[in-house]
């Protein structure tokens, strides 16, 4: 298949058909609905933490890079320990998004050094866009060239100049943000500017995207556990645009995504919220001389949990922490095990909430 001819931002033609306005109306109010609801957790961090932890692993998991809740937590506690490949990718992930959400919030602004940043911290190098040609994306299964990017780094650069002018200039095209993340998504994939780690870089910018527009106020949507339920019309779809120009089809898929995502994270969030209420009732009655705020958010922002995390969250002795960690684990807040000669506690309610989370 001959290199494509990708054009600059933003598409000549009509986006915001009346099937499209009707699925924005849809998606819109669930986002909205969700950041509503993430704002009456106590602590942001507790989600953060979790959360993009869960996309860190959906969004590998894309990619070929498969690990499991428990490899993930035990790797992110041990990890002198624990010399899991596949769970510290994942982990590579979530700080990545970490980063560029820091950066996102101080600036507003979604810059090509930013997302070039996001690919270092990806895949652990130096590297930056793409110099040399060759790259194609292949059938996995029959190993056809399904779609050549630009291969010229002159190009390549040219477009993400233009990329991250239409990111952050909104008078390039007015259309909704929605919309416009859709673009944005589908102009990245298609740049294809990084020789790896494009689909995960691509799907950090999704929820940065977001968060510069202020349709929330943290990274809590992520796209990759609904990608992954579709993934056949995900990459479909995004070859009919550019073979076609199958806008429409696109934008629906995407606004499709949103909404399914953003109800799932909205029963996910209260259930983690019905949960904090259950545990702060049950220990302030149960073991009402070690209750605090900062005791609760650990047993949340964690589900492994450590003595050493409990005692920097709690600014205790290590000693105060692991009497705090039995009385939790013979009340059952906790479940105490072992690896090797090391002690971990698991939040077993939270942990099966994130193992049966379902798209």
């Amino acid at each position: 298949m001959s290199e494509a001819v990708l054009p600059f931002l933003p598409p000549a033609i009509e986006l915001e058909t009346k099937p499209v306005l009707r699925k924005l109306t849809k998606a819109h109010r669930y986002l909205a609905e969700l950041k509503g609801v993430v704002g009456t957790i106590p602590n942001e961090g507790i989600l953060i933490n979790t959360l993009t932890l869960q996309e860190a692993k959906d969004s590998s998991e894309i990619e070929n890079i498969i690990t499991t809740h428990d490899e993930l937590y035990k790797s992110a506690l041990f990890e002198d320990v624990i010399h899991n490949l596949s769970a510290k990718e994942v982990r590579r992930y979530a700080t990545a998004l970490r980063a560029g959400f820091a950066e996102v919030r101080k600036t507003g602004l979604i810059t090509t050094n930013l997302i070039v940043s996001l690919y270092q911290e990806l895949e652990q190098n130096d590297g930056g866009i793409r110099r040399q040609s060759g790259t194609t994306l292949q059938n996995d299964k029959t190993g056809e060239i399904i779609y050549t990017p630009p291969q010229s780094y002159d190009e390549i650069v040219a477009l993400m100049t233009n990329l991250e002018q239409f990111i952050n200039d909104g008078s390039m095209l007015d259309v909704d943000p929605l919309v416009k993340m859709a673009i944005i998504h589908h102009q990245f994939e298609s740049i294809h500017p990084f020789y790896d780690g494009n689909g995960r870089a691509g799907r950090i910018i999704n929820i940065l995207y977001l968060v510069a527009q202020g349709l929330l106020d943290i990274p809590i949507l992520y796209l990759s556990g609904y990608i992954i339920q579709t993934k056949q019309d995900y990459y479909r779809l995004l070859q009919d645009v550019r073979d076609s120009g199958s806008w429409q089809e696109w934008l629906i898929y995407i606004l499709d995504g949103i909404e399914v995502t953003s109800r799932n994270t909205i029963r996910l969030v209260t259930d983690i919220k019905d949960l904090m209420q259950d545990y702060k009732h049950r220990i302030r009655v149960e073991l009402p001389k070690i209750y605090s705020q900062e005791l609760l958010n650990n047993l949340f922002s964690h589900p492994y949990t450590k003595i050493e995390y409990m005692q920097h969250d709690l600014n205790v002795s290590r000693l105060t922490a692991g009497k705090y960690l039995s009385q939790l684990t013979e009340q059952g807040f906790v479940k105490k095990q072992k690896i090797g000669r090391y002690n971990y506690y698991i939040n077993e309610p939270l942990f099966k909430l994130f193992t049966t989370l379902a798209v």
